[in-house]
Parts: C-alpha cells; sequence; structure tokens
C-alpha cells in the first residue's frame, strides 16, 4: 500500500499520430504546467537556477503562480484565465501530456457526421427497398423517408435535415454501395456473392468452362433479307481463356444450338478455304507432327485448341437446363453447373469475354449499334451488309487470329504471376497476321 506509484508513460504513438499543430501546442502547455507547478520549465530531472521570480514556489503562492501565467499567455495573444490554467493543470495531473492535447483533432470523423441515427436507419432502409425499383430523385428518397419516420415515430417527431444536409447525408451512405446507380448496375450488386469469397482456382484446360449467350451489337442481313441483331453463343475455357466453340444464330438460340457447340468442342476446327496457312495448326508452337499421330482429324485443322470439358457453368435460361443438353453433356461424361438465378458474378468470365468481343471485333463491323440506344448511329440498320454466315466466318477467323494470341491481364501462371500470358501460345509468324486480319476485313466492309 505504501509503494510509490508507476510513473505514467508518455504515449508518444498517440503524440506522433496528430497534426503537427495540435502536438506543438500540447507540448507548449506542458511547459507551462511545470513552470507554475515547479518553477522549471525543463522535467524534474533537469538541473539549474530557477528561470522566474514570479514562478519560485518559495515566495509565490499556487494561486499566484496561475495568475502570473494566464496574464503571460493573455499578454502573447493567447487569451487564458486563471480557470483555464488550473484545468489544465489537473488534466496533467491526471493523464500526462495526453491531458493536455485539444481532443477535437481525436475525435473520429465520420461521413455521416451528426446526422440523427433516426434518420439514419430511415435512409438506409428506404436504400434498400429502393434496389429493385426504377431509378429515381433524392426528392422522390426524401418523401419516402419522411413518410417511414412518421410512420415509426409520429408525425413531425423527427425532423429531417435541410435538402442539402440529407442530399450529402444519401451519398455518405449510397455511393460507396452504388445504391445511386443505375437499376442495372445495383441488381448486378445485389446478385454478387456476400464477401468475404474465395474464387475458385482452376489450373487445368477443361476444368471449368462457361457457356452463356448475348444479342450481338451489330445488325447482319437475314436469308429472307431482315436486318436484325443476331445471337452469339460461346463456350470459353476458364483456366486458358479459349472460346473453345462459338454459335451465330439468329435471335432465338435453341437448345440444339448449345448442343452444337459440344461438337465443336470435341472436334479440330477445320481450316476455311480462304483462310491464310498462317492460320493452320502445323504452323504454330504445339507439337503438330505428335498431334497428328494420335488423331488424324488434326490434318488441315485450324490453330484452336480441341478441349474437353469436364464441368460446364450455364445460367438458367431454358437452352442450357433443357433436356436436350442436359443429356448431351450426360452422355459425354460432362457435369453441368446451374448458377443462381440472376447472378452474373458466378460467370463472370464469360461475361468478360463478351464485353472484350464488342471492343475487340463488333464495333469495327459496319451496323455496329453501340450498348445502348444513347449511343447508336443515325442509321445502324442501314449499314448491315454481312449476311449472318459471312459474319459467323469472319468471327471464326477472329477468334484464331485476334483472340487466341492477345495477352490478357488477368490470364497469369501461378509460377510466373508477373507474365500476361496468352490463351495459345503464338508463333512469330501470327504476330503480324493479327493486325493484318483485323485491317482485312475492316476494308472489305468499307468497300462494300
Amino acid at each position: 500500500m505504501d509503494a510509490p506509484g508507476v510513473p505514467r508513460v508518455p504515449p508518444l504513438g498517440l503524440l506522433e499520430s496528430l497534426p503537427e499543430a495540435v502536438r506543438e501546442r500540447a507540448l507548449a502547455w506542458e511547459r507551462h504546467v511545470r513552470e507554475v507547478e515547479t518553477g522549471q520549465t525543463g522535467g524534474p530531472s533537469d538541473a539549474g537556477p530557477r528561470l522566474r521570480a514570479e514562478y519560485d514556489p518559495q515566495t509565490r503562492t499556487l494561486a499566484q503562480r496561475e495568475e502570473a501565467k494566464a496574464a503571460e499567455l493573455s499578454a502573447a495573444s493567447m487569451p487564458t484565465s486563471v480557470v483555464t490554467v488550473r484545468r489544465m493543470r489537473a488534466r496533467y495531473r491526471q493523464d500526462g501530456v495526453w491531458g493536455l492535447v485539444d481532443h477535437r483533432a481525436t475525435r473520429p470523423r465520420t461521413a455521416l457526421g451528426h446526422a440523427d441515427e433516426r434518420v439514419v436507419a430511415a435512409v438506409r432502409e428506404v436504400l434498400e427497398a429502393g434496389r429493385e425499383r426504377s431509378s429515381g430523385t433524392l426528392g422522390r428518397l426524401r418523401v419516402y423517408t419522411e413518410r417511414l419516420l412518421a410512420e415509426q415515430y409520429g408525425a413531425g417527431v423527427v425532423p429531417l435535415p435541410s435538402n442539402a444536409t440529407f442530399n450529402r447525408l444519401v451519398h455518405a451512405l449510397a455511393d460507396g454501395r452504388g445504391l445511386l446507380a443505375s437499376a442495372r448496375q445495383r441488381r448486378w450488386r445485389s446478385a454478387r456473392p456476400a464477401p468475404p469469397f474465395v474464387p475458385t482456382t482452376v489450373m487445368a484446360p477443361g476444368e471449368l468452362v462457361m457457356m452463356d449467350s448475348t444479342v450481338l451489337d451489330a445488325f447482319v442481313v437475314l436469308d429472307d433479307g431482315v436486318v436484325e441483331r443476331p445471337e452469339l453463343t460461346i463456350a470459353l475455357d476458364v483456366a486458358t481463356r479459349t472460346i473453345c466453340a462459338a454459335v451465330l444464330r439468329a435471335k432465338g438460340t435453341r437448345s440444339v444450338d448449345a448442343a452444337q457447340l459440344l461438337a465443336q468442342m470435341m472436334v479440330p476446327t477445320p481450316m476455311r478455304p480462304d483462310w491464310a496457312e498462317a492460320l493452320a495448326m502445323e504452323h504454330s508452337v504445339v507439337p503438330y507432327e505428335r498431334l497428328l499421330s494420335v488423331d488424324a482429324r488434326l490434318e488441315g485443322a485450324a490453330a484452336r485448341p480441341v478441349i474437353t470439358p469436364q464441368t460446364i457453368v450455364v445460367d438458367q435460361g431454358k437452352v442450357f437446363v433443357s433436356s436436350s443438353f442436359i443429356a448431351a453433356c450426360e452422355s459425354l461424361g460432362i457435369s453441368v453447373q446451374p448458377t443462381p438465378p440472376g447472378n452474373g458474378p458466378a460467370k463472370g468470365h464469360v461475361e468478360r469475354t463478351f464485353s472484350s468481343i464488342n471492343t475487340l471485333f463488333v464495333q469495327h463491323v459496319p451496323s455496329y449499334t453501340a450498348s445502348h440506344t444513347g449511343e447508336r448511329g443515325k442509321d445502324a440498320e442501314g449499314e448491315a451488309v454481312w449476311t449472318l454466315a459471312q459474319l459467323a466466318e469472319m468471327f471464326h477467323e477472329w477468334i484464331i487470329c485476334g483472340w487466341q494470341e492477345r495477352e490478357h491481364d488477368g490470364l497469369r501462371h501461378p509460377m510466373m504471376p508477373a507474365v500476361r500470358c496468352r490463351p495459345t501460345r503464338c508463333g512469330r509468324r501470327w504476330s503480324p497476321y493479327a493486325g493484318m486480319s483485323r485491317c482485312r476485313w475492316a476494308v472489305r466492309t468499307t468497300s462494300s
């Protein structure tokens, strides 16, 4: 009980985290308080004579020293009362130098400010309820929040802040979560799995293949002369980012088209008569002779790999959950894994591939419609010159010379994470042809 108290360790780490002006002010107050109590501005171990007579404890009382310090600070353009000096002495005695800090600088700052918690909860509830609704203005959100507060606490009990303050509060709550984005983006965010989640790691070709369909952003001329946008269905190997198969059909893909994708994946892609020899598999860096001894069908094949899928990820579309497609997969020993309804991120690789196809291939085709009507040209339908078969032929050619030889930022080998890989490692003869191919069919579209 009679043991001396444990000396308090100065919170140097906390002091270093403060702004410099706040820290210097606290250390200055520490010197003033020590001078009032001991007559010295240094620590107790400092040696030397008393600094000034007005702070000598032998001749001046503590109250006189406090009055002298208050007068000194006031004369130095720092208005201070005796009560303030006494309060700072009490803080220093209790908390050390940390008690002299202006704690307005240590208060946690939030984007919500001093908003009423009831208003914050009501705004959050209204924002969450509007995820699946059509987009509206902040004025509508304010009306709905006011109604909700009236139902919960009574009319006029919880007042809403001004319009500017309310709008800042809404943005602070919604911007980081995309609740003020477009309806499509809100649905996409709500479909994402709740974090933390672990992405699926795929190492071998065919281990995981994703299939999906989309309406192409370009018009084609059908056999009956009707101009409309076709539908593209692809199969993407996740491990190598290879487009294993692709089918371009008039709008309304059927289950037989999905089954045709499986047939394309299982057999080599034959060379077309008008394709350049650089696209043949015998000109690639793969061991062509050894593969030819295994499967004679590789003779005259294009340089697109043959990948047998083990698991196929599909959405809930009728084409992919039909009995004919499921039976075709079962006959080949392929496991079908449907994603939850409306969950685009579950097959994000193929969704991102569609976006790349749109920017790398489709936007160079005449009659390109862009992603929405606000970016569409005046007469996109009148620019349509390619038939469905011709566009499909060019797309299959582009897959080999444009997509397969392209480096992907997201395609990394686990042993070489700093190196961007390609779906198919291409020979030197392919690189110049890739640019020529894109220019070639672009020129053909212009001449037509």
